[in-house]
């Protein structure tokens, strides 16, 4: 684990390098914002995260779950105390998925109440979808979902691995499923029946609402289907979607740090 932050910076800016490079090669729709005051508002919301989230969270993730490992706190810390026998590999498998349905439930979360929802329509504001969008969060609900995953973390006793594997593909599925690319049929229609391919979550930003409260997944696909919110299909084909909030149609709130930041907070 001493190479950690190597292994996150490393896998995250290849991916974030490698979709880039696709949607500049052939992308699959254009965006209605100059392309460069959409990027500085958008990282410009990930620097501010990342500095509200070290100010006020200064412990990670892996350090609070190797502490839990070394006291024993947790269910699966205890259980693997009592019972040396537990593989490993099933503690691991069991946290990766258990890990996945809270984020899941989590984002339905931010959709369904209201106060949540100030801060997520943040990032459903954004009137293109593209690489940055997956990265486009107010730097608030950053830290909630860190919060959230510390809880998590902490009473169930994730393994230290485990928290690294969950938060590498978290942000790499995250830049994944946003990029503005359109996968070949051949391999998009087989990928959809595991993963969260670029169309099925476009359907997500649509406006259209019963739309956006559609495919919440940001990996598989299994909990949308299990708890009834998956969408195949938009109304309108991926090509001609709507993207973005209607309430939010105006350059200036979507292509601006300072107009971002205070979103959540305006009528």
């Amino acid at each position: 684990m001493t190479n950690e932050v190597w292994w996150r910076l490393g896998c995250f800016f290849s991916v974030l390098i490698i979709m880039m490079l696709l949607e500049w090669q052939k992308p699959a729709r254009t965006s209605p914002i100059i392309k460069a005051k959409r990027w500085t508002a958008n990282f410009g919301l990930v620097f501010a995260s990342s500095v509200l989230a070290r100010l006020t969270i200064p412990v990670g993730l892996t350090a609070v779950a190797l502490y839990n490992t070394e006291n024993t706190i947790g269910l699966f810390n205890q259980a693997f105390y009592i019972d040396t026998n537990i593989p490993g590999w099933l503690t691991i498998v069991l946290s990766l998925l258990i890990l996945d349905i809270v984020i899941y439930w989590q984002h339905r979360m931010f959709h369904v109440v209201p106060v949540l929802w100030r801060l997520h329509r943040v990032h459903h504001a954004d009137a293109h979808v593209d690489t940055s969008t997956g990265l486009r969060f107010h730097p608030i609900e950053i830290v909630l979902s860190i919060l959230i995953k510390l809880l998590v973390v902490t009473a169930l006793g994730v393994p230290a691995i485990a928290v690294l594997i969950f938060e590498i593909a978290l942000n790499g599925l995250a830049l994944f499923n946003h990029a503005n690319i359109r996968l070949p049929q051949a391999i998009e229609k087989p990928l959809r029946l595991l993963l969260m391919t670029q169309i099925l979550h476009r359907i997500h930003h649509s406006q259209v609402v019963k739309e956006t409260n559609s495919n919440y997944g940001f990996s598989v696909i299994w909990w949308d289907k299990l708890f009834g919110s998956y969408r195949s299909e938009a109304i309108k084909s991926d090509t001609e979607l709507d993207i973005g909030l209607v309430q939010y149609p105006q350059e200036k709130q979507n292509a601006s740090i300072l107009g971002l930041l205070a979103m959540p907070f305006k009528k």
